[in-house]
Formats: C-alpha cells, structure tokens, sequence
C-alpha cells in the first residue's frame, strides 16, 4: 500500500528543508509512498494546520510547526508503515 505523505505550507525555508527531509527518509527506508506538496492557504486551512511546516500521513497530520531529523522521520513514517499494515 502506497502511503500518502504531505508536506503542508506556503513554501517557505523551513517547508522545502521538511520535504527534502522527508524524501529522504522515504528513500532511505524504500516505503512505497507519494509526496504531495500543500501550499494554498486555504487548503492548509482546510486540514486544520495553523502552524506550518506540516506533516500530514495517510491524511492524519503528524508534525506540525517543525522540521524533524530524518531519522525522526523515518521512525515516524515506520511506525505509519506498521500501522497500515495491521489494519
């Protein structure tokens, strides 16, 4: 199962070192995943982030408001990948 990974915000420093971070992680750890990138307003409105740069995975925001390491990423985006799993 592909995971749906977005990196929400207006583009700024913090959100494209966030989407490197997790495009990264993402190889690192060879999961299946697509990386979309969030930067109206009003869609980021629409998913409830008021503080950017976000995370959101398989549509549940996870990171908000900062930039996590990427080992941090990859321990979050394994524990998603087992989670998808069990269901």
């Amino acid at each position: 199962m592909t995971m749906q990974l977005l990196v929400i915000g207006p583009g700024c420093t913090k959100c494209k070192t966030l989407a490197q971070f997790t495009e990264q992680a993402v190889q690192e750890l060879g999961v299946d995943a697509e990386i979309n990138k969030v930067t109206d307003l009003n869609q980021i409105m629409a998913l409830g982030v008021m503080m950017t740069p976000a995370l959101a995975i398989n549509g549940t925001v996870k990171v908000v408001g900062k930039v996590p390491s990427v080992g941090e990423l990859k321990t979050l985006l394994s524990e998603c990948a087992r989670q998808a799993q069990s269901k």
